[in-house]
């Protein structure tokens, strides 16, 4: 029972979300210290109110209704997505469009591991190699250096 809750929880996958939620925790409080110190006030200013929870508001019968409060949460999320966009996924998407351009030219990288689909595209050009040529396929079979996804000649 416990060497199965170890596994679980060594796991890199659980690990990694524990990480992200600690920083993402983190980074909230950044943006909530950004919104309600810098946009609350210069926004409240325009408004005439000390802080955008008290701008904007309207009276009907005994409650408030505060659109203020809506704009300030409106600002703070595009704050988070601004800067998950540029800090993380603008990055990883260049990045891995500069790796497929690296693969499309057909430059590969010197110490770039082995993939599953390049020995599979390996086999696939063998099977076509033996199918094209019967005689001499029945007779030699090519071998495949191990690790380096390229044939032995």
């Amino acid at each position: 029972m416990f060497k199965g809750f170890k596994e679980f929880i060594l796991r890199g996958n659980v690990i990694d979300l524990a990480v992200a939620v600690v920083i993402g925790a983190a980074f909230t409080a950044v943006v909530n210290s950004i919104v309600n110190n810098v946009f609350n006030p210069l926004i409240g200013a325009i408004f005439q109110a000390e802080s955008l929870e008290n701008s904007l508001t309207v009276a009907v019968g005994g409650a408030t209704i505060k659109f203020g409060a809506v704009v300030g949460a409106v600002i703070q999320f595009l704050i988070v997505a601004v800067v998950v966009y540029f800090v993380f996924v603008y990055p990883i998407n260049m990045a891995k469009n500069h790796a497929q351009r690296l693969r499309d030219k057909g430059v590969v990288q010197p110490d770039a591991p082995v993939t599953d689909i390049d020995l599979l595209t390996e086999i696939r050009d063998l099977l076509q190699t033996q199918q094209t040529s019967p005689a001499t396929a029945s007779t030699t079979v090519p071998e495949i250096a191990p690790g380096s996804g390229k044939h032995a000649e």
